[in-house]
């Protein structure tokens, strides 16, 4: 029996652009040739029922963020936020609190909504989330991480851990101390950290030493208060900007002076990094334009416009006073 997936991977289209061309909705004429002909060619038969249900119009987007106290998370929501009013879209926003089972449980209630799309600042896409991504038969756009054959939008990371090891062996530094998180976290734990150590494969006599902590700022100090003595790194490098100042705090605590004693940067350009001292040097990502450009992407796709699978945002260096050269 021909399936609506197996309509949209001949196509070469998203499923939603499937369904938007069963429903007569807004298709390119170029797709809908394209799909008048394997349709024909397949005999597929839609599901009248499945399609009146998904003929009324919420104005609703369903977002799901993966814990409440992240600088970040509530930078790309006051983007999505601003966009979605201009929009006349109403926000449904649910909180998965790091949680697998109920991140999916969170998205098979937006799809019991019935929102018009879903986006999703996630952690991974396990076979579950594909699962229920692709029997959903709505707009669906995953942020902060690559996913493929779903849409998604992420920043640099890798490009971003490498800039920082470059900015930090042209200062002359050999020897790292990194703070990383689980690598369950794809973009933070994974793609930071490799950008990283690729970018020292080419500069002999360097030393890096990894440290798995957690996001949370109370457990990366008290790790650091336990790493910091026994290290011998000119160069700590923290895995995002709030492992940055919890690292800066155990430095205080334990009467090293930073950057003399050895340089910290971090990840994110949150504001808290310009609130202390010595201010922080950090990979700047442009949280808001995400969420903003999440909406925009997520409207094109209701509408029956294609977009790329993937988006990749830039990131910028922010040079300040906790790190000199060697």
């Amino acid at each position: 029996m021909v399936t609506i997936n197996d309509i949209a991977r001949q196509a070469g289209v998203a499923k939603s652009t499937v369904s938007r061309y069963l429903n007569n909705g807004s298709v390119s004429l170029a797709t809908r040739e394209k799909l008048d002909k394997i349709v024909k060619e397949t005999g597929y038969t839609p599901n009248t029922f499945a399609r009146s249900l998904k003929a009324t119009k919420t104005n609703m987007i369903g977002v799901i963020i993966p814990r409440l106290n992240s600088a970040s998370t509530n930078e790309v929501l006051s983007g999505i936020d601003q966009k979605a009013r201009e929009s006349e879209y109403d926000l449904i926003i649910t909180n998965s609190n790091q949680d697998r089972e109920r991140e999916l449980g969170n998205i098979q209630t937006l799809i019991n909504q019935k929102v018009e799309g879903i986006i999703l600042l996630a952690r991974e896409i396990t076979e579950s989330h594909r699962k229920l991504i692709n029997d959903a038969n709505i707009p669906f756009l995953v942020l902060g991480q690559k996913a493929e054959a779903i849409h998604s939008m992420a920043y640099s990371d890798y490009e971003a851990g490498y800039k920082i090891g470059q900015y930090a062996i042209e200062l002359g530094h050999r020897d790292f101390l990194f703070f990383g998180v689980s690598e369950q976290d794809k973009a933070v734990g994974l793609e930071r950290k490799n950008g990283f150590l690729e970018s020292l494969k080419d500069t002999t006599d360097t030393t890096v030493k990894i440290i798995e902590t957690s996001f949370s700022k109370k457990i990366a100090y008290q790790d650091a208060i336990d790493a910091l003595p026994n290290s011998k790194a000119s160069y700590v490098v923290c895995a995002t900007d709030n492992i940055a100042i919890a690292v800066l705090k155990a430095a205080v605590e334990l009467k090293y002076s930073v950057p003399e004693k050895f340089s910290i940067s971090g990840f994110g350009g949150y504001e808290e990094t310009d609130y202390v001292q010595p201010t922080i040097t950090t990979m700047s990502y442009p949280y808001k334009e995400m969420g903003i450009q999440a909406v925009e992407n997520l409207t094109k796709l209701v509408n029956g416009i294609d977009i790329p699978y993937e988006t990749l945002l830039p990131n910028e260096l922010i040079v300040k006073n906790s790190t000199i050269k060697r």
